[in-house]
């Protein structure tokens, strides 16, 4: 478990980095809080939708005799809905801010590596391509995750034991998913691309892992997601040190 509280540590040596500096703190809440108007419009379509999507899943039910085992796969059916919802939401905010604050966070990620003592053979990317490329990967992920999203959602249908398994697959794979999004921009800067960064995560699974872990359980709060995402950047950067064997101290 040394490995996995590494990890969360990485994410407070990052809060640390970003609320003591508040220039990093304004330029990485920006994206955030626009972000954050985008995910609130689609909770409330979610939401005055619900009632909807709930009768369309469990259509099967709709002639049985019973009311009570009739409206309890309704209410389990709208729960693992909002779940899902939830999870895809935590995970596709984050890949939209980094899209929609790309140079933000590059300039977050850029003074804390050189802070540190900087980046061996840093590779130079335009500001277009780099953005280019992070709304590529960051599409990607989406999509890896929304076909995850589909056990998940099934194994919420089974009573109590779906809804406790569910949530901790749902932080675990979510967990793993944002470490990768968010070590992004420094990969980018050595030159690297999401295949990359997925095979050298793996050599500090753990670490990376306590991290997003972390991240995830923040994004949770209401309003974690905003002010935690500065944060979430700062100690991505760190975890990418980590794995190259770089000062992040």
């Amino acid at each position: 478990m040394r490995d996995f509280f590494d990890g969360v540590k990485l994410l407070g040596q990052g809060l640390k980095r970003v609320g003591t500096n508040p220039k990093r703190l304004f330029l990485g809440l920006i994206p955030a809080f626009l972000s954050l108007i985008l995910f609130a419009i689609l909770l409330a379509v979610l939401l005055f939708f619900l009632g909807d999507l709930v009768g369309a899943a469990t259509w099967y039910a709709r002639d049985w005799e019973s009311g009570g085992l009739r409206a309890t796969v309704e209410v389990l059916t709208g729960a693992a809905i909002l779940g899902v919802a939830g999870f895809l939401a935590i995970l596709s905010y984050t890949a939209v801010t980094l899209a929609i604050g790309d140079p933000f966070y590059e300039a977050i990620s850029e003074s804390i590596e050189d802070e540190l003592g900087g980046v061996p053979d840093e590779v130079e990317t335009p500001m277009w391509a780099s953005m280019l490329r992070s709304i590529r990967d960051s599409a990607r992920l989406i999509l890896t995750t929304a076909l995850l999203a589909i056990p998940l959602f099934l194994i919420g249908l089974i009573p109590v034991i779906g809804q406790v398994t569910g949530a901790v697959l749902g932080g675990l794979v979510g967990g793993w998913f944002l470490a990768v999004e968010l070590t992004g921009v420094a990969f980018y800067r050595r030159g690297l691309g999401l295949a990359d960064r997925r095979r050298l995560l793996r050599t500090q699974r753990k670490t990376a892992l306590g991290f997003g872990v972390a991240i995830f359980l923040c994004f949770l709060i209401p309003l974690g997601g905003v002010l935690m995402m500065p944060a979430a950047v700062a100690g991505g950067t760190l975890l990418t040190r980590k794995v190259f064997g770089l000062p992040t101290k």
